[in-house]
């Protein structure tokens, strides 16, 4: 047996034992992001409009940027809570006033047609409503808005209590399809895997164009070990993450990430090491995306190639969580101690 070969075997038995790659779930992220696509009033995308964000909490925060050639924006890190959001492109211009941002999910607005400004100032005009009917309608807005952020902030500790937040909010936003995400994910923090996925079935029914519970349900059917629906999920929420004008490549890292790591537990190593690859390329600095590339590249008995992957993890995350791992398969494919006897 060549050494190459023998060392392949280590690798592999390490591989599908005890270091058995899982999905992360999206909502471990700290911040939200935002995407969306303004428009102009036939429906065509605005190319380099212009769009401003507000943040409505208790910091003052703006954020300005301009849309693709498609006329559409993604935006992450952005502080969770409500926002505001205007577009202009010449002497058009679109407003948004009520933008939530939640807690590690893409946020999709609904289009936002840009109009002349005489025309917005208009549609907003408040004059044929009567103070009560302003008042009143100003109170629920803030209402939604206080019992979205108060499901956001139970998340982690209480999700029970997150869950009651969304649900009362479902119940008075007919067809909030975010508003059924945040409840799938509140199912899921009471690993309540078969609530989660009606929660998150429901929301792709109402917006089939959101990312967040096409990822999620890939998720819950990876660790059922349902891989081919798994991945049917996955490649979809990559599809929307493109369409979305996102990083370069296409497609969101987290999502193609995630559709490696499902391939990975299906035993399909080829296509696997595809995915790990796209993921390198939308974000480089995506550590576990390097090392889960060196993972596949050992299993297919690609050592080079192997090599560079792990070092680059080592240069992005020298603590990471599998510094030591990698460390010491490094060493075992240069020529060092094997990992094993």
């Amino acid at each position: 047996m060549t050494r190459a070969a023998a060392v392949r075997g280590i690798m592999v038995g390490i591989l599908v034992g005890a270091l058995a790659l899982t999905s992360s779930p999206a909502f471990a992220q700290a911040m939200g992001s935002l995407r969306g696509k303004i428009v102009d009033q036939n429906g065509e995308g605005v190319p380099e409009a212009e769009v401003t964000l507000e943040y409505g909490g208790d910091v003052q925060i703006t954020v300005t940027f301009k849309t693709n050639t498609r006329g559409e924006f993604v935006r992450s890190g952005l502080r969770t809570g409500p926002w505001r959001l205007q577009a202009t492109k010449g002497d058009l211009i679109g407003r948004n006033p009520a933008v939530v941002v939640t807690i590690a999910n893409m946020t999709q607005l609904e289009p936002l047609m840009l109009r002349p400004a005489s025309e917005v100032a208009a549609s907003t005009d408040t004059s044929d409503m009567t103070a009560e009917e302003v008042a009143a309608r100003n109170k629920m807005a803030e209402e939604m808005k206080a019992m979205f952020a108060a499901g956001d902030a139970a998340m982690d500790t209480d999700p029970d209590a997150a869950l009651a937040q969304f649900e009362a909010v479902a119940a008075k936003v007919p067809e909030c399809a975010v508003c059924y995400t945040r409840i799938g994910e509140a199912h899921l923090r009471r690993k309540d895997d078969a609530a989660a996925e009606a929660a998150f079935l429901k929301a792709t029914e109402m917006d089939p164009k959101s990312p967040d519970a096409f990822s999620a349900l890939a998720g819950i059917y990876n660790r059922q070990k349902k891989f081919a629906e798994a991945s049917k999920m996955s490649a979809k929420a990559v599809e929307l993450q493109g369409t979305a004008g996102g990083a370069a490549g296409g497609g969101n890292a987290a999502d193609t990430l995630n559709l490696g790591i499902i391939a990975w537990n299906a035993g399909e190593y080829p296509e696997a090491k595809k995915h790990f690859e796209q993921a390198v390329k939308i974000d480089p600095k995506m550590a576990d995306a390097h090392y889960r590339l060196g993972m596949a590249n050992v299993n297919l008995g690609l050592l080079p190639e192997a090599i560079v992957a792990f070092e680059e993890y080592l240069k992005l995350a020298p603590d990471g969580e599998h510094a030591e791992l990698t460390k010491g398969i490094l060493k075992s494919i240069k020529g060092g101690t094997p990992l094993i006897s």
